[in-house]
């Protein structure tokens, strides 16, 4: 990364404080009835405790959660191999703006360049989006995977690594279904067809850390997250209660859950999409890896009938994801003037809440 540029320099409420404290608060739940022939009681407890994760937190922890751990250790070994390979080989791989899977190190968030490297993958091959964000552009880009040509190992772990994600990403998004007084498949509909990503970050060690973070604050704007990460640490959520930044400890085999904006949009507020960044730190390299779980282009985005009456109204408009997507990615290499789109464009203010402003 060389020297600190100053497009990676935070504002100054936004930079890091270096002595935070971990957040032990953060639910660490045991997946274990989902896979044993525990009591109906076991059952109905988990799903309580999911609901009050994502209540709470908007972010929880996964253990004896079902994937096994040679897939993980396969794909983490496999990226630290990725990254280590010479600037010229990675860039072989390199995203743009016409495709945006594969290797790049220049992305944005909030308009504030990040530090890490990245490679991103789609699980849909090919995956079929909207080209721009206009609603009356019919033209469609094709997302292909790009894989490097001296690591063959890398399309098998990461192809393997997915089909593991997708399995707890099911399981997980059953138990928020079922926490939200819907049945249990009700959700899995949206993401029959999805268009999910993985993506292998890098975070390198930096030599001003209290100036500069490895992702920016900012909420996913999909359904759910899995994270693995090492045992660095460096993941900041902020706390609900007080709107302090906590690190998240890492535990060992663990997954990190977070609810996304679609899940705080289909509950209709009920559970919310919280903000998280990512510190830096300047002795040690960071690994992790993100699964992120996407309904398919075409979903249009509404609360859940079913949580809506006249005391719970909708809180938002329906909005396209594909062009909600293409929209958004378009912060990812370049500077905006304004904040890029988020779901609050789409909220609805009641007549009676617009008196009072």
């Amino acid at each position: 990364m060389g020297e600190v540029d100053p497009a990676f320099i935070q504002a100054l409420e936004h930079q890091p404080k270096l002595d935070i404290t971990e957040a032990e608060g953060i639910p660490v739940i045991d997946l274990s009835p989902l896979n044993s022939s525990d009591t109906d009681a076991d059952f109905s407890s988990l799903v309580a405790e999911i609901g009050d994760a994502c209540k709470n937190w908007g972010f929880f922890q996964v253990i004896n959660h079902g994937v096994p751990l040679k897939f993980r250790e396969k794909i983490e070994l496999a990226a630290r191999k990725f990254f280590a390979l010479s600037k010229e080989e990675k860039k072989k791989v390199s995203r743009d703006e016409v495709n945006p899977l594969g290797y790049y190190d220049t992305e944005h968030t909030k308009n504030v360049r990040d530090w890490k490297e990245v490679f991103d993958l789609t699980l849909k091959k090919p995956n079929i989006v909207p080209a721009s964000h206009q609603s009356d552009d019919k033209e469609l880009n094709q997302f292909m995977n790009q894989w490097p040509e001296n690591l063959p190992e890398l399309k098998e772990a990461c192809e393997e690594y997915a089909e593991e994600m997708v399995k707890l990403a099911y399981k997980l998004l059953e138990l928020i279904s079922l926490s939200l007084g819907l049945p249990k498949t009700r959700l899995n509909d949206f993401i029959k067809d999805h268009a999910s990503f993985l993506r292998l970050n890098r975070y390198p060690p930096c030599p001003a850390p209290h100036l500069v973070l490895g992702v920016g604050r900012h909420k996913d704007p999909i359904v759910l997250t899995i994270l693995a990460q090492d045992d660095v640490g460096g993941l900041e959520v902020k706390r609900k209660t007080d709107g302090e930044w906590i690190l998240v400890k890492p535990t060992p085999n663990a997954y990190i859950i977070n609810v996304g904006d679609i899940i705080q949009v289909w509950s209709n507020d009920k559970y919310e999409s919280v903000e998280h960044r990512v510190m830096v730190n300047s002795e040690k390299e960071r690994f992790s890896i993100p699964f992120f779980l996407n309904p398919t282009s075409s979903t249009w985005v509404k609360p859940m009938e079913e949580l809506i009456n006249k005391q719970n109204l909708a809180k938002y408009k329906p909005y396209n994801w594909g062009e909600f997507l293409a929209k958004r990615a378009r912060s990812n290499y370049e500077k905006l003037d304004i904040e890029n789109i988020q779901i609050s464009h789409f909220r609805i203010y009641s007549r009676k809440l617009l008196l009072f402003i």
